[in-house]
């Protein structure tokens, strides 16, 4: 069991993500395609698909996530807020990443507990406080990450904070 851990968190370290952001979902099947923006959470791990298999038992050790493969990738994700909360996070509490994928984790678990705390609420009726604490935590978390992508919504975000 500790040498499965031990192997959980190094492929963490090396090929994990602890991604936040700020969407914009558009439903085309309803009339007048309504778009809803919300925050969203997501844990993933990549490898090549030869690797399927490792994936795979991160999946049975977590208890939740989805395997999927595409092209020459495999990835492991868990995009639900309450299995986020219930699994991934307790996990690397207690088992502990290296220092830069650390630092990545806490503010990620933090942003966790935002929008777990919001869940089911609609993103107007949400406090201020908490779209700031998200929006702080996304720009911080940006110098963590080896490829950080430009937001595109987050001044979306900005507004509502100011009018919430």
């Amino acid at each position: 069991m500790a040498k499965e851990n031990f192997n959980i968190v190094t492929l963490v370290n090396n090929d994990g993500c602890f991604d936040l952001q700020f969407r914009k979902d558009t439903r085309h099947e309803r009339t007048n395609s309504p778009t809803y923006y919300r925050w969203k959470a997501q844990f993933i791990v990549t490898s090549p698909k030869d690797n399927v298999k490792i994936l795979e038992k991160i999946k049975n050790e977590m208890g939740c996530g989805e395997v999927t493969v595409s092209k020459d990738q495999a990835r492991f994700s868990v995009q639900k807020i309450g299995d986020i909360a219930e699994n991934i996070v307790p996990f690397f509490r207690k088992n502990s990443l290296s220092d830069k994928k650390k630092k990545d984790f806490e503010l990620w678990a933090k942003g966790v507990e935002v929008i777990q705390r919001n869940k089911g609420k609609y993103l107007a009726s949400w406090k201020k406080n908490d779209i700031c604490t998200l929006i702080e935590i996304h720009k911080s978390s940006a110098k963590y990450k080896t490829h950080p992508r430009t937001p595109k919504w987050l001044d979306l975000a900005k507004s509502l904070s100011r009018t919430a």
